[in-house]
């Protein structure tokens, strides 16, 4: 009974925090007055700039998923499946993109290409204005965008690799060498991560603003926020961002119908029962090298580019000065958002994994839904249902913020919840429960416990995107309450280019930081079990 109860309670609190809103934000844009009206839709349809814009964000997400697949999916079976050097350092390389605010590595591209950058000093102002005309607009937001979602067809890749049954890998090598066996057997059963990941690089495309904003490309993102944060115009705003969650949500019906069954239905197999890695042989050293070249060209450079920009202590002086305060909140609200996260995304995933309701794969789709939807229409949805006088407690308060995260992030923790929690006999909870034991009990003595490690893991994650949130919070901090990814993103249109270089280093030494503990407390937990 207190099973039942309890995650009934964490199923409802889901659809107040998460969907509710979205609700809200449809039911307020086609009521006006208290009438049905459609004039907001009417005025979309009619408008060819309306057109365009769609035109533009699906033309900018096709690029980035076919380039980022296509870069990712070799790099995941290099980094995953071959004896490449340093594989764990270039695996945690090629992810710090994605770890830090998309607009940071805008910012930093602008300092190395644009027409007063670094680059104009080497190669004169001709060459710079046309390496800066290629920067704003669709090549430097496909550019910038790709070097961002690479990550994801990488890491998806290394998974799935992981469910591969060696004993099939095995059987095709009697007849064929290392490339017939990557193409008949490994690559088909990696298909459903590699279309999965295909899939998430496109909506998360599709439903970014800062980047198309920061290099100028009008996409239907930008367009929402404009509305929304320049004239207030509600209306158009929420009609703005309805295409996006309507994309988004038609997506993870193909995915749904087509892949969800398939991704469940793998596991992965232990190290010891995995064939060796692939023995690149003569051409370990070249490959080497262009992976280490490609890690140079889309991590280090645009690090390296900020920290000179921002070279002078007086530069991080005026940042802290300016932004200080900004970078508390940060962090604190970004602790605050990943502990709730943590809990949350662990009672979720514990009633995903288990099925303890027929529903819950409608709560892992909502999760899932919520995490690509657009931030733009997660905030405009906050708006719509806490704005009102009797909810300011909610609205005017940093409680806003933090249901942003639990909105949009749940799904992170939960996903990591699910996979730990699949690693546990479910032995261990039903002796506890013949033991006479109650269910919150055994959660807080068997079950939490032997999760800890996934428990450690999605608080980090949970922390750092967090911290590096800023759609959502753009649109919904109070007064007085902005985080440092907004703090930068406002002092962009003012501040000097040192200024603002600073804040970025500091902005992303704050997010990696966190990334370097996640990657090295579970190996350190790992040695002491084995140890």
């Amino acid at each position: 009974m207190a099973r039942r109860a309890f995650l009934t309670f964490i199923v409802v609190l889901l659809l107040a925090i998460g969907m509710l809103p979205v609700l809200s934000m449809l039911a307020r844009s086609v009521i006006v007055d208290g009438r049905l009206s459609l004039a907001s839709y009417a005025g979309l349809l009619a408008s060819s700039r309306q057109w365009s814009l769609m035109r533009n964000s699906m033309v900018l997400s096709c690029l980035v998923t076919a380039l980022a697949v296509a870069v990712g999916v070799p790099l995941g079976i290099l980094l995953g499946k071959t004896d490449l050097p340093f594989r764990r350092f270039f695996a945690l390389l090629f992810v710090i993109p994605l770890l830090i605010p998309p607009y940071i590595v805008a910012v930093s591209w602008f300092d190395l290409l644009g027409r007063e950058g670094l680059l104009m000093h080497l190669v004169g102002a001709t060459a710079a204005g046309a390496t800066a005309r290629l920067l704003f607009g669709l090549p430097g937001c496909v550019f910038v965008l790709f070097s961002i979602f690479l990550p994801i067809p990488m890491l998806l890749t290394m998974i799935f690799l992981r469910t591969v049954n060696p004993r099939l890998e095995e059987a095709a090598r009697l007849v064929s060498n290392w490339r017939g066996v990557m193409k008949g057997i490994t690559i088909p059963i990696i298909l459903p991560g590699v279309l999965l990941a295909a899939m998430l690089v496109f909506i998360l495309t599709f439903g970014e603003f800062s980047v198309p904003n920061f290099l100028r490309y009008d996409v239907f993102p930008v367009e929402s926020f404009t509305q929304f944060s320049a004239f207030y115009n509600f209306e158009a705003a929420t009609a703005a961002a309805v295409p996006l969650a309507a994309v988004t949500l038609l997506v993870l019906l193909v995915e749904a119908a087509f892949l969800r069954k398939r991704t469940y239905q793998l596991r992965p197999f232990s190290e010891s029962e995995r064939l060796p890695p692939v023995e690149l042989g003569a051409r370990r050293t070249w490959l080497s090298a262009c992976v280490g070249v490609a890690g140079l060209v889309i991590v280090v450079v645009p690090v390296v580019v900020l920290i000179v920009q921002s070279a002078g202590m007086d530069a991080y002086a005026e940042a802290m000065n300016r932004a200080g305060g900004s970078l508390l909140r940060s962090l604190l609200y970004a602790a605050i958002g990943a502990t709730l996260l943590t809990v949350f995304g662990f009672f979720t995933g514990y009633l995903i994994q288990t099925k303890a309701f027929r529903c819950w794969r409608s709560v892992d789709s909502s999760t899932i839904f919520l995490l690509a939807l657009p931030s733009t229409v997660i905030g405009i949805g906050l708006i719509s249902l806490w704005n009102t006088p009797r909810t300011n407690l909610v609205y005017g308060t940093p409680v806003i913020i933090i249901l942003g995260y639990l909105a949009k992030y749940t799904a992170l923790t939960s996903r990591i919840s699910v996979a730990q929690l699949a690693q546990i006999p479910p032995s261990m909870e039903e002796a506890a429960q013949v033991a006479g034991a109650g269910w919150f009990r055994r959660m807080g003595l068997i079950v939490a416990p032997l999760a800890r490690r996934g428990l450690l893991s999605g608080w980090l994650v949970g922390y750092i995107f967090s911290l590096r949130d800023t759609g959502i919070t753009m649109l919904v901090y109070p007064p007085g309450h902005e985080t440092l990814p907004v703090r930068i993103f406002t002092l962009m249109a003012n501040g000097s280019p040192d200024l603002i270089a600073a804040l970025c280093v500091v902005m992303t030494a704050a997010t990696l930081l966190p990334a370097g503990i996640l990657w090295t407390i579970p190996n350190l937990l790992t040695r002491k079990v084995t140890g």
